[in-house]
């Protein structure tokens, strides 16, 4: 029997195919730990060999070649020695890969144990690339590569689902999905004598989700007592998604140790010290619980040599619980995306960011979260953060430069650029000009006229035709035609600048296009195709209108950012017609005849209702009772439907987006539909008008 033990978890920003930078972020995670006696260590989120969004990579065999090429080099090194050690790969069994925890102590793999749920809904296609270990409670034996042999001087080793015994405790691994399924493996193997239970995951980050990650972990351990440790990835791997952190140690329903959600270390390590008999005394007044656990089916177990408790630890000090403090989403919204733009702008090897500022609220939340960006660069550097400080030095190009002020670092790695017309007000220009004044951006002011008037000049010549504006009688396709000429031209002259701008202030490097489309507007469609929508990377594309609104709010008050006020205040517009007596005419709402508190509801009912056009009637007319008749809402309706139909092949160039919102319309993988429909719903619609009469 065993007392205190010391167990350990922590979040890793490892990188897609990052071989040597993912091995070195898992040395780092172990140094700090050798003072300790037998920790438990399981180093990151699983895949932290070769980073988790490899996608088609694992199909090759390379990826499986470098992964366990750096197990080697974990397994041979003194950092790893004394520890369990549990890590993430992609291993190959009888000519199936699996996705794998390979667990090992001085230099002896002990299991490799694959995951039985896998993670195939959403931004996930686990099912794609791997096989799910469908043998409970059943162990074969692993053949291991002869790199690995010579190290371990082991030919083969356990493969299948079973636990550890060691000398004082019964240890078992979870993965990521795992914990989430209606039948967890923590249930059978903490009936099972079980007492700390490790996940290693690759969870991302979405608004509003973090308590129900926390949740899982606590609840996991309050009917069935035990210690919980989630390791979970963050930062950006490579694509749309941030993964957010909060490593965390749970022991009888109760957090123990908090990582952080939002951060720029690459690594971070949690620790904590705990008491077994907290475990089995919690477990021995369950009755429910011992009743079922003397009729469980038992795993298999694999002997360890080892104790991770001391005989003379009775006087160790041992954690108690704590209160999780989460952010609220104004604040995730300023964190999340922040970090994300910074693993990418690191990543890239870019100089900096350009954005299109139109003085609207969605550009200039865009350029809210970059400023965010440089706050937590110079906060990182305060306090020590060697790696950002060498990040931030090599992207403004100077090896002496230290980022103390969020403003003045703005000022070199964030340019904005105003691109007026004849259909811009004098206010939008202004409020643009002031926000980039108070967070300290390189500012430009552009006249595209001559650009329009030149191509619009090619087609008249070509056709002897000049189309014109509906309130000079054009009609309707004309005014859309010469409103997407200013948007597309605006897309011309953003890539233009972000190339040779830095090159015109003699400067090297190049910079990174930001969209600035919020969820909404993707959903609807209510964007021209290759306008300024279409960027390098997208901070906002999966938030809500709502959202960015209140985020605004945020911004002005822990920013002091006073330009925002009168964004606020102002109806949101493309200004792409033109004026009437020197003022806007043309609004979004107006356009796109739908609110954006409409677009919200039709977004989550659409996605994650999964209601289409008849069900979403249905839900509507008890929803809107109070504001609108049954015709009214299958009016609404069916101007959503066509319109999102009508649309839906932009989505299919939408800018990598952030991903922030589970009904987000990203067509690369997470809202997998048609792009060429009927867009007269003729069946649905005529379901919906037999309801209504």
């Amino acid at each position: 029997m065993g007392r205190a033990v010391t167990v350990a978890t922590c979040a890793l920003n490892q990188w897609a195919l990052d071989f040597e930078g993912n091995l070195e972020r898992i040395f780092r995670s172990c140094c700090p730990w050798k003072e300790y006696h037998g920790v438990y260590k399981t180093p990151q989120s699983f895949k932290c060999c070769s980073g988790y969004g490899c996608s088609d990579h694992y199909y090759e065999s390379d990826t499986l070649l470098h992964s366990f090429q750096v197990l080697e080099k974990l397994l041979e090194s003194p950092a790893t020695q004394d520890i369990i050690c549990d890590v993430g790969m992609p291993v190959l069994h009888r000519n199936v890969r699996y996705n794998c925890r390979v667990i090992f102590l001085n230099k002896k793999i002990l299991l490799i144990r694959p995951k039985i749920s896998l993670a195939n809904a959403g931004n996930y296609r686990e099912l794609r690339w791997f096989t799910p270990w469908s043998k409970a409670r059943h162990v074969e034996e692993y053949f291991l590569p002869r790199i690995i042999q010579e190290v371990t001087g082991q030919e083969v080793v356990p493969f299948g689902d079973a636990v550890l015994a060691t000398k004082d405790t019964c240890l078992g691994a979870e993965i990521c999905e795992e914990l989430w399924a209606p039948n967890s493996p923590h249930i059978e193997m903490g009936l099972d004598g079980v007492e700390i239970f490790t996940n290693s995951s690759s969870s991302h980050h979405v608004l509003r989700k973090a308590h129900a990650r926390v949740d899982l972990v606590n609840s996991a351990t309050a009917k069935n007592g035990g210690i919980y440790i989630l390791a979970n990835q963050k930062g950006c791997d490579g694509d749309r998604l941030y993964y957010d952190g909060c490593a965390m140690i749970s022991m009888n329903g109760e957090t123990v140790a908090q990582g952080s959600q939002f951060s720029l270390d690459d690594v971070e390590v949690l620790v904590a010290t705990l008491d077994l008999e907290d475990v089995r005394s919690y477990r021995a007044e369950i009755s429910s619980r011992n009743l079922a656990a003397s009729k469980v089916n038992p795993y298999p177990r694999v002997k360890v040599d080892f104790a991770l408790s001391c005989p003379d630890a009775v006087a160790v000090p041992t954690c108690m619980p704590i209160q999780w403090r989460h952010h609220s989403p104004e604040e995730e919204i300023s964190l999340g995306p922040a970090c994300w733009l910074w693993d990418y702008l690191r990543r890239s090897n870019q100089a900096g960011f350009l954005l299109p500022l139109s003085g609207g609220i969605d550009s200039s939340a865009t350029a809210c979260i970059v400023y965010s960006m440089c706050h937590q660069v110079c906060r990182a550097v305060k306090n020590g953060n060697a790696e950002v400080l060498a990040d931030a030095r090599r992207i403004v190009n100077d090896e002496t430069y230290i980022p103390e002020d969020p403003r003045e670092f703005c000022k070199r790695v964030f340019t904005t650029c105003y691109m007026a017309s004849e259909n811009s007000s004098q206010d939008t220009c202004n409020r643009a000009k002031l926000l980039a004044e108070q967070i300290g951006s390189y500012h430009i002011n552009v006249n595209i006229d001559a650009a329009v008037k030149a191509v619009v000049g090619i087609f008249s010549v070509v056709t002897g035709r000049t189309p014109r504006f509906s309130v000079y009688g054009g009609s309707s396709r004309e005014s859309l035609a010469l409103q997407n000429v200013q948007a597309r031209i605006r897309m011309v002259l953003a890539y233009l600048f972000a190339q040779l701008t830095l090159w015109a202030r003699g400067m090297p490097g190049g910079l990174l296009v930001l969209g600035s489309a919020n969820v909404d507007e993707s959903l609807r469609g209510y964007l021209t195709k290759y306008d300024c929508s279409s960027a390098d990377i997208n901070p906002i594309g999966g938030i809500s209108k709502t959202d960015l609104k209140n985020f605004i709010q945020y911004c002005i008050e822990n920013f002091q950012l006073t330009a925002l006020r009168s964004i606020m205040s102002a109806p949101p517009t493309a200004e792409l017609e033109p004026l009437v007596d020197g003022q806007v005419a043309q609004t979004d709402e107006a356009d796109m005849g739908m609110t954006y508190a409409e677009l919200s509801i039709y977004g989550k009912l659409r996605k994650i209702a999964k209601a289409g056009p008849y069900s979403m009637f249905c839900k509507l007319i008890n929803m809107w009772k109070e504001i609108c008749t049954p015709r009214e809402v299958a009016s609404k309706v069916k101007h959503f439907f066509r319109m999102y139909s009508v649309n839906r092949h932009k989505m299919t160039t939408l800018t990598p987006s952030y991903h922030a919102e589970n009904y987000s319309p990203d067509d690369n993988r997470f809202d997998l539909r048609p792009f060429l429909y009927n867009t007269s719903w003729s069946w649905q619609f005529r379901c919906i008008d037999t309801q209504v009469n």
